[in-house]
């Protein structure tokens, strides 16, 4: 499987429309790894204190949910302004907020770090919406799934590798707020070089072709709100699409919870915080993205010979397998485990749908679709925290909510497994 996956990377890498894109895309999440590291440091694990379940999911809704109800406005834009022009934009906005940040943090961070950090966040999310509804405009229709598979999953090698030098940086400049500023300011020239990157690309090379659009398209773009609702109108006519979005954000907030049991368990249970605690989790995260790498390249695989129905319901019940074995002993050899599969189901389903979501929307509509996209992930990710803070104590420790999720894991997994029948029996095309 893994010489399909370099082989499907360099079939897309001929093309030197999809390189120039792919390079502004590693060079960006690279430095996102940088920034992340820096901020799960400084939030997360503070020697200075036990983090409770309760304050790592209001962090994470102070740094998601405000730009949840932000987002929407971003995908009409993304279908009205060059996207080359986002990207270019974004990566240097990102640029100039990391550097604030780390000043900040520098001087002694309050509220005002949150708040750019926050920002930092969200014209993150412009920058992903233009590089899922420009990959169109560089790649052949037949070859979506190869770079839905390739790209992302190299971005989140990129990203793993950037917070390991993250995480290097810090442990250099050491636990005080200067050490995290540094970091921070690492991140921030990653930023500018990615902008310089999205320059090789020509300024209308991503689209949007309003001028080939039918006139009931150009006046959507006209009105923000209009727009998203007529692109929430569109996922909803689109069955393939719409379920395989509403799957992914059921998983996201069991991905929530999971990950709020994580922080806690080494924060609190495994180790005593700190640098400990962040060096464990740090384990634990490698795990997780080498789960996403292989999920990744496995999909393009398995759904030419299984269907996209019969591989989500094989991924969701592995999940639910897994977490039963590896997860409910709460131990910090075998926990680690459960994470390499979250990692792997995730990665998995999430190219999948991807791939549903690009093939079933119109392009005119897909900046609009990938951003509600993107407030889905968010809000149901804040959700699942919000969830597991009401059960969850500070040791992590929980066997109820785990067995939760298995429950719901398995319910996911047969719904798939029935949709996948009903295809085999009226001989609808299963592939992707």
């Amino acid at each position: 499987m893994s010489s399909s996956f370099f082989g499907d990377l360099r079939v897309v890498l001929r093309g030197p429309r999809f390189r120039r894109l792919f390079g502004t895309r590693l060079v960006s999440q690279f430095s996102d790894g940088i920034y992340q590291a820096g901020l799960a440091g400084f939030v997360f694990f503070n020697p200075e204190q036990h983090t409770s379940a309760a304050a790592v999911a209001a962090a994470f809704a102070v740094l998601l949910l405000p730009f949840s109800a932000v987002a929407p406005f971003a995908g009409v834009l993304i279908d009205r302004w060059p996207r080359r022009q986002v990207l270019l934009l974004s990566s240097l906005a990102k640029a100039v907020l990391a550097v604030i940040t780390a000043v900040l943090v520098a001087r002694g961070a309050g509220p005002a770090f949150f708040v750019a950090a926050l920002l930092v966040l969200s014209v993150n999310r412009f920058f992903l919406s233009g590089l899922s509804a420009g990959l169109p405009y560089v790649v052949r229709r037949d070859k979506l799934m190869m770079a839905n598979a390739v790209t992302p999953t190299c971005g989140t090698a990129a990203s793993s590798a950037g917070t390991g030098v993250g995480l290097a940086i810090g442990m250099i400049g050491g636990e005080e707020a200067l050490g995290t500023g540094i970091v921070l300011f690492a991140a921030a020239l990653g930023f500018a070089v990615s902008g310089a990157v999205s320059l090789t690309l020509g300024r209308r090379e991503l689209g949007p072709n309003l001028e080939e659009e039918p006139e009931d398209v150009r006046a959507a773009v006209r009105g923000v709100v209009r727009g998203m609702l007529s692109g929430l109108r569109h996922i909803g006519e689109r069955v393939p699409a719409r379920d395989g979005l509403a799957t992914m954000g059921v998983h996201r907030v069991l991905f929530g919870v999971s990950t709020l049991l994580t922080l806690l368990l080494y924060n609190n249970t495994f180790t005593g915080g700190g640098v400990a605690g962040l060096a464990g989790f740090s384990v634990s995260a490698a795990l997780l993205a080498t789960g996403f790498l292989v999920g990744a390249v496995a999909t393009p695989w398995a759904t030419a010979r299984t269907g996209a129905s019969t591989w989500i319901a094989s991924l969701l019940a592995t999940a639910a397998i897994v977490l039963l074995v590896f997860g409910l002993p709460f131990s910090p050899v075998l926990f680690p485990v459960a994470g390499f599969v979250l990692g792997f189901v995730s990665q998995a389903v999430k190219v999948t749908v991807d791939t549903l979501v690009q093939r079933h929307v119109d392009n005119a509509f897909r900046g609009r679709v990938f951003s509600v996209y993107d407030v889905l992930f968010n809000a149901t990710f804040v959700l699942g925290a919000a969830l597991a803070a009401v059960f969850v104590p500070p040791s992590g420790v929980s066997a109820a909510v785990v067995a939760a999720m298995v429950l719901v894991y398995a319910a996911l997994a047969a719904a798939w497994a029935r949709r996948a029948r009903r295809s085999t029996e009226t001989g609808a095309a299963a592939p992707v």
